[in-house]
């Protein structure tokens, strides 16, 4: 029985997806072209358009779709209001607590995937092309700023989330500029970035500076 439109659309986008990722690994996300992709996944010239809509769409899709499954379930149960000085009366610091095991489950997987050949490969195209396209559209919500600046402004005090959201974008610049490079990071580098991006997003308000008479 031959397959339905759908089974075969589905059937060309995963082959889509699978040969850009084998060409953006090999020849990086800037080297190589749509044409390039459809060739490779043996689909007709307009194929990547017609399912993504560009090159940059298949990215962010091809990224989610391999990284994305590493941070879903640790974060999604992560609960902010457990850092409530309520919920932990004993605990000096609650709210510094639950920003370190943020950051923690963030920076996990990124030191999983770092010791195979293939993980900090993905690791160097997540970083080029987030740093690259600032203004990606990303789906998943781990994957966007708003997500992480509402949990931020919960665990930090008085934080406003437009604060909590610019912290968060030079969070990630760092913990994605450090684990794009060669070598892996080694276990006191990694602590030293978690200490720093942890002091970062939970340093002091500072008032804004009062405007000049001009």
């Amino acid at each position: 029985m031959p397959s339905s439109p759908s089974t075969r659309a589905t059937s060309t986008r995963a082959a889509l997806l699978a040969a850009a990722e084998s060409l953006f690994l090999a020849d990086g996300f800037d080297q190589v072209s749509v044409r390039a992709i459809c060739a490779a996944a043996n689909a007709n010239p307009a194929a990547v358009h017609y399912h993504f809509g560009s090159k940059d769409r298949l990215a962010v899709e091809l990224i989610e779709d391999r990284l994305g499954p590493l941070w879903a379930d640790p974060l999604d149960r992560f609960d902010p209001d457990a850092f409530d000085i309520r919920a932990r009366p004993d605990a000096r610091e609650p709210r510094l607590d639950g920003v370190a095991e943020l950051v923690g489950l963030v920076l996990a997987p990124f030191v999983d995937i770092q010791e195979d050949p293939v993980g900090r490969l993905h690791l160097r195209l997540l970083s080029r092309f987030v740093l690259s396209h600032p203004q990606a559209t990303w789906t998943r919500p781990w994957f966007q700023l708003d997500r992480w600046s509402r949990v931020l402004s919960r665990l930090v005090d008085d934080l406003p989330e437009a604060d909590a959201r610019r912290r968060w974008g030079l969070a990630f610049q760092l913990i994605l500029t450090q684990f794009g490079n060669e070598p892996p990071l080694s276990g006191a580098a990694v602590t030293a970035l978690a200490d720093f991006v942890v002091a970062g997003l939970c340093a002091p308000i500072r008032p804004a500076a009062p405007q000049e008479n001009r």
